[in-house]
């Protein structure tokens, strides 16, 4: 479905919360390393203690960074998964993807009741486009705002776009939390997110090293997605420090590229079948790693350096990158990573996904790969058909 992106301008916000992290926790269990406390609890606390403001944020590539300067929590919005819930359920076609009908419904029910805003990156026109319904059907009355990235290759225009809508954004935000954007802030949080992201890239390449099964690790990973940068930095150092000097995982090693790890008993299900994930990309997780840090320059424009750490990222299909180009990125990894097949595991109705389905089948099957595809609506479980899949895809792989 196609929905007619409409910019608003329209920007306030309240504040909002922190539970620090014990970073000398040293163990390989990610649910000692998970405290007990709910993404409200935690954003509440975060206003409370720190005075942060919480911006809700739909998928999938922000400046994230810039949020960070400027002191806002991220708490991004990947549904939620299962059915959706209250009034809001009806108000899109079923052939709308589940990530857009469940936000909408999400936002329509008051879920986002603990943030004070929503940002919509341009992922896809139906993700723009709820920039306005979620005023005009969801009933939320909370500022909205909007982030058109590029899309294509690093053009000189791209970057010129690119520097004018993070210079835009940086005005709303200013306005949204009352404060002046100060560059050296910047710096700061783009150091920071570069060393996340170097601990991430880390824990994905010694995947065979880490004592920890997929369903672990991801709940370390995913929770990033609404812990405070600093918190979830100390969460990794902990768990890299549980990585062995040799391999400690057994089973069949695979590629991973989708969406989102969503039903998250997915995971399970590979590991009872016999499977672990080698290499990621997930537009949620391995998909917005920046490795390099070439980007980085003390001396330069801080917008500057937020663009050239944008076009860093790995091809993700949500920014039109060339299919050639991910293609050449996806073998690589599959290569480098020693998986023996690909998993590829996306979200029905999901277009810019969808688009590069034929070229990931063509490319590996021309390789001699086994490729399983899965397609879901984020449900709250995976369905014993998938799971019968999985056992023999992983079967024919053994």
């Amino acid at each position: 479905m196609c929905l007619l992106p409409l910019r608003p301008r329209v920007i306030r916000l309240i504040r909002m919360p922190a539970r620090p992290v014990d970073a000398g926790r040293r163990t390989c269990s990610a649910r000692a390393l998970s405290p007990a406390v709910t993404r409200k609890d935690y954003i509440l606390r975060q206003r409370e203690e720190h005075g942060r403001r919480a911006l809700a944020v739909l998928p999938v590539h922000y400046p994230k960074e810039l949020l960070t300067a400027f002191g806002v929590l991220a708490v991004e919005l990947w549904g939620p998964p299962g059915p959706p819930r209250g009034e809001g359920a009806g108000r899109l076609q079923t052939y709308v993807c589940a990530l857009a009908r469940n936000a909408l419904a999400f936002l329509a029910s008051g879920g986002a009741a603990p943030v004070g805003g929503v940002l919509f990156p341009h992922t896809c026109d139906t993700i723009q486009g709820l920039a306005t319904l979620v005023s005009d059907l969801g009933e939320f009355d909370k500022p909205v705002l909007t982030f058109l990235h590029p899309k294509g290759p690093p053009r000189a225009s791209a970057h010129t776009f690119l520097l004018a809508e993070l210079r835009s954004l940086a005005e709303e935000l200013a306005e949204f939390t009352g404060r002046a954007l100060e560059p050296e802030r910047v710096r700061e949080a783009l150091r920071l997110h570069q060393d996340i992201d170097t601990h991430r890239a880390l824990l994905l390449d010694a995947r065979r090293r880490l004592p920890l099964s997929d369903r672990e690790l991801y709940e370390v990973l995913r929770r990033g997605e609404w812990l405070w940068p600093e918190d979830h930095l100390a969460e990794l150092r902990a768990v890299s420090a549980s990585l062995h000097a040799e391999p400690v995982q057994k089973g069949v090693p695979l590629l991973v590229t989708g969406y989102v790890p969503e039903p998250a008993d997915l995971l399970e299900a590979l590991g009872r079948a016999g499977a672990y994930l080698v290499a990621d990309d997930y537009a949620a997780v391995g998909r917005r790693l920046v490795r390099s840090e070439e980007w980085f320059d003390s001396e330069a424009d801080p917008f500057r350096l937020l663009a050239r750490r944008y076009f860093l990222a790995p091809p993700c299909p949500t920014r039109s990158a060339d299919p050639g180009e991910r293609m050449r990125h996806l073998t690589g990894l599959f290569e480098r990573s020693g998986a023996r097949g690909v998993l590829v595991h996306l979200l029905k109705f999901c277009e810019p996904e969808l688009f590069d389905l034929p070229w990931l089948r063509s490319t590996f099957a021309a390789r001699g790969v086994p490729l399983l595809f899965i397609e879901g609506e984020l449900e709250a479980s995976l369905s014993a058909r998938e799971v019968t899949r999985i056992e023999a895809f992983v079967e024919m792989l053994s």
